[in-house]
């Protein structure tokens, strides 16, 4: 096979990869849209929610409305001590993947929990166009259910490419404060990226793996450029999991995630040229960057990479893999999280 063939096959993944009233709500004029019960869902494979969560829709400046998976501090004590916690889900997957694990145990530690699906993902709308949005419009979905519905500043909590809607929503904030502009983007208490794809896109790490693990990049163009993991479950797997997964649960995200995405979540091409998004030369918040020893799709060398953008050391944990939320050794990600969280409140006291 030729170079231009195999980068053409790569470039292929990097797009795949890209695809993809609480008291802790404001009050409003129009209550939320729940949508439990309510309405023809539109994943073919429904999730069935975890004890104490539920659905609510947010309506969106455009019309449309975006899915929120809402589980609360399981403390009511704590509310006025953390804030709240915004997850963002990486490509094919939707906001149920925060719910399976980390939703319950943040929530257990008093933390009021929010996951959304990204347009076009998950039970939210999708556009009439040929993709779900761009990374500028994304972020302002998040922005915008953040400066309606949160009262207090939250800390993002982002996995794979919802790493890149969170560093486009820190930039346009950064832009904000020095250029003193009205905030449309609302201020943040931190933001956690989990095996975010780096500042720079995918581009560099196909390369990398093209030259150093080219049976590893064949695997991955097959798996998300040609959906090879929506019909093989080892492939599945090998792209997302760990190799000690029991095969049901594998079997079941895998339907899952098929269904998450109805609709590309990017146009990667204009998402390029977009990239490395802006930074200000000091962080206004704090920021934890966490790896995967045994992740398939981001290497260490992209994890040291969205560090080093942000000036913080990585943290790698050991025996998990790319979807770290949902692998069989979850707990360790979200303990690490944790800690970090328990910390950055002693920080901010």
């Amino acid at each position: 096979m030729r170079f231009s063939s195999i980068a053409t096959a790569l470039s292929l993944w990097a797009y795949r990869l890209a695809t993809c009233t609480p008291s802790r709500l404001r009050t409003s004029s129009k209550p939320p849209t729940m949508v439990d019960g309510v309405g023809a869902p539109k994943m073919a494979v429904q999730y069935e929610l975890r004890p104490g969560q539920y659905r609510l829709l947010h309506e969106l400046p455009s019309g449309l409305s975006m899915e929120v998976i809402v589980q609360e501090s399981a403390n009511k004590s704590d509310r006025d001590l953390n804030p709240p916690l915004v997850f963002v889900h990486g490509s094919y997957h939707a906001a149920w993947c925060w719910a399976e694990h980390w939703l319950p145990f943040f929530s257990s530690h008093g933390f009021d929990c929010y996951a959304v699906s990204l347009l076009g993902q998950g039970e939210s709308d999708a556009p009439s166009a040929p993709v779900a949005g761009s990374l500028q419009t994304h972020a302002a979905d998040v922005a915008d259910f953040i400066d309606i519905k949160l009262s207090l500043p939250p800390v993002l909590i982002a996995h794979s490419f919802g790493g890149l809607v969170v560093k486009h929503y820190i930039a346009n904030m950064r832009i904000q404060q020095f250029t003193e502009r009205d905030g449309l983007f609302p201020d943040l208490e931190g933001a956690v990226l989990v095996c975010s794809v780096p500042p720079s896109g995918n581009s560099r790490m196909a390369w990398r793996y093209l030259f150093t693990k080219p049976i590893a990049a064949f695997k991955a163009t097959r798996s998300l450029a040609a959906k090879g993991f929506q019909t093989s479950l080892p492939l599945c797997k090998e792209t997302f999991f760990s190799a000690a997964m029991d095969d049901h649960l594998v079997r079941r995200y895998q339907e899952l995630l098929k269904c998450s995405s109805r609709m590309p979540v990017i146009d990667v091409w204009r998402m390029n040229a977009s990239l490395p998004p802006p930074s200000a030369p000091k962080p206004s918040i704090q920021f934890l960057v966490v790896g995967a020893n045994n992740d398939f799709l981001v290497d260490a060398q992209g994890i040291r990479e969205t560090g080093k953008y942000y000036g913080v050391t990585p943290v790698c944990v050991e025996g998990v893999a790319h979807d770290m939320m949902l692998d069989c050794s979850w707990e360790k990600g979200a303990g690490v999280i944790l800690s970090w969280l328990k910390g950055l409140g002693k920080h901010q006291r």
